[in-house]
C-alpha cells in the first residue's frame, strides 16, 4: 500500500464531491425545499467523512459528521432553513475545503 497514492486518490475524490456539495448548497439557497440538492448535500457529507474516517483523518472526519448531522436534520424537515442552518452549512463546506487543502499541501 502506498500511502502517497492513498492520499492523493483521497483529494481527488473528496474535491470532487465538495464541488458537488457546493452546488448542491447553491440550489438550496435559491429552493430551500430542494429534496434533491439536500440528499445531494447528505449524500457528499456522508462519502467525506467515510472517506477521511478511513485515512484516519480525524479532524475532516469530525467536521464532515456534523455536517451530516444538519442535513441530516434539514432532510428530516423537509426543508433547509435559510437563514439559520444554510450558513452554517456553507461554513462548513469552507472548513471541509481548508481541511483538505491541507492534506494536498501539507500531507
Amino acid at each position: 500500500m502506498d500511502p502517497a497514492r492513498y492520499q492523493a486518490l483521497f483529494v481527488e475524490e473528496a474535491g470532487d464531491h465538495l464541488g458537488e456539495l457546493g452546488r448542491a448548497l447553491l440550489a438550496l439557497e435559491k429552493d430551500p425545499t430542494s429534496s434533491d440538492a439536500l440528499e445531494t448535500c447528505f449524500r457528499m457529507a456522508h462519502s467525506i467523512k467515510g472517506m477521511a474516517a478511513a485515512m484516519h483523518f480525524d479532524p475532516i472526519t469530525a467536521v464532515a459528521h456534523r455536517l451530516e448531522d444538519r442535513l441530516d436534520a434539514a432532510r428530516k424537515a423537509g426543508r433547509v432553513d435559510p437563514e439559520a442552518a444554510l450558513p452554517k452549512l456553507f461554513e462548513g463546506l469552507d472548513a471541509l475545503e481548508r481541511l483538505v487543502f491541507a492534506v494536498r499541501d501539507t500531507g
